[in-house]
């Protein structure tokens, strides 16, 4: 992607691996932020395979006065915030829904969701990919496998966009006005999507059913149940992580071919590139730019030296364009020798759903290939990114599929 191109589409600024540039160092404080910014890909990958040393749970250093609710606890049975030996007990709960079985059998109700779904498209040679395939494609699937009605998608996008639509770094420093609401206004999106599921939850407990949240409500830990608050953000991490993914993974990949139209030709042509045309797009706009962690010892990254109880904010999208590791990474190329990006982590926090979104991705692009011979970004009707800079990835997408 070309600087002109990320600066046209409003990407954010701080997103200076979308511009053609390397970090002046691989790893640096911020002091307006009060955490360290790691931006390369080695470094990286040493952080998220050590969670002795890195832990997940950065609640612990979050300063109880910049949370607005002090009694919800988002933390308690997030497997994004666990670390061992809990971590790895609450993974293997779940990990027999996404077993490659499991997943690959999938493949026909996907294929089918996707078909329904452009089968309703409005009439005329206009598609809006997100609205109509990216966004709802992954929720159902999702909410399908949990067990929550499907229909109340537009529920969760308003709450999920209420996360998700501050423009600006948290800091852990300074409070101001803007802070201040942006921190209220995603701790309301949580709430109301942890409170419909507590409701869906209680149901559950009353009558169970052959559904996901149930097994997670059934399932213990050490001869004890899951508690309430634990199984609850336990499915809302999934309910978001399984979907947010995916919807901009079909996205992104639909405007990287947009973008570099001779692979759009070779991949309609030869399907066998659908699968590293997906890894590629991942590497090339990550969706989930950056993943925290937070030193519990004194450690050493990239010849710099940490103190303990240091809050890391690890760019993953900036380590998948670190030149040391991808030669020329800011051509497109889907046919790399070694392609190791790093969009759906490493090591024991690996993305649990990375399976699932791939297949998505793969029977989406089939089904949408074979259907519309032309998928065009239209003049005048550019792209929409997430405003998030912890985010890349569209919300808008309209095209022309003459």
């Amino acid at each position: 992607m070309t600087s002109t191109l990320a600066d046209t589409w409003g990407l954010h600024e701080a997103q200076f691996w979308l511009r053609g540039k390397q970090p002046e160092r691989r790893i640096e404080f911020a002091e307006e932020l009060g955490m360290w910014n790691v931006y390369g890909h080695p470094e990286i990958e040493t952080i998220l395979r050590d969670p002795a040393t890195f832990s997940s749970d950065t609640t612990r250093l979050i300063p109880k006065d910049l949370m607005p609710d002090p009694d919800y606890d988002m933390s308690t049975g997030s497997i994004l915030q666990l670390d061992p030996p809990l971590h790895n007990k609450m993974r293997k709960l779940v990990s027999r829904a996404f077993t490659p079985k499991v997943v690959a059998d999938l493949e026909p109700r996907i294929a089918a969701i996707t078909h329904e779904l452009l089968d309703a498209v409005p009439a005329g040679d206009r598609l809006e990919l997100v609205e109509h395939l990216a966004y709802p494609l992954p929720v159902i699937v999702i909410a399908e496998l949990l067990g929550v009605p499907a229909g109340d998608r537009t529920l969760f996008k308003g709450w999920v966009d209420k996360m998700f639509e501050s423009a600006n770094q948290v800091s852990l420093v300074k409070k101001d006005e803007n802070q201040d609401a942006a921190i209220r206004s995603s701790m309301e999106g949580q709430k109301a999507l942890a409170d419909y599921l507590g409701v869906h939850v209680d149901e559950r407990r009353k009558q169970p059913r052959e559904d996901l949240l149930t097994k997670l409500v059934e399932a213990e830990l050490d001869g004890e149940r899951l508690s309430r608050s634990d199984v609850v953000n336990f499915a809302n991490i999934l309910l978001l992580a399984g979907h947010i993914t995916t919807t901009m993974l079909l996205g992104n990949a639909v405007l990287c071919l947009d973008t570099h139209r001779e692979w759009d030709e070779r991949v309609r042509a030869d399907r066998s590139l659908v699968p590293p045309m997906i890894e590629e797009s991942l590497r090339y706009l990550t969706p989930f730019a950056a993943v925290a962690r937070t030193t519990t010892r004194e450690a050493e990254i990239g010849g710099v030296t940490v103190p303990a109880d240091q809050m890391l904010l690890c760019w993953v999208a900036a380590a998948n364009r670190d030149e040391r590791v991808f030669p020329h990474p800011d051509t497109f190329d889907p046919l790399r020798a070694e392609n190791p990006h790093l969009a759906f982590g490493r090591g024991i926090h690996f993305c649990i759903g990375a399976p699932l979104a791939r297949l998505e991705g793969r029977v989406a692009l089939d089904i949408l290939f074979d259907r519309y011979p032309v998928l065009r970004t239209i003049t005048g009707e550019p792209p929409k990114f997430q405003v998030n800079p912890n985010m890349t990835g569209v919300r808008e997408l309209p095209l022309t599929t003459k």
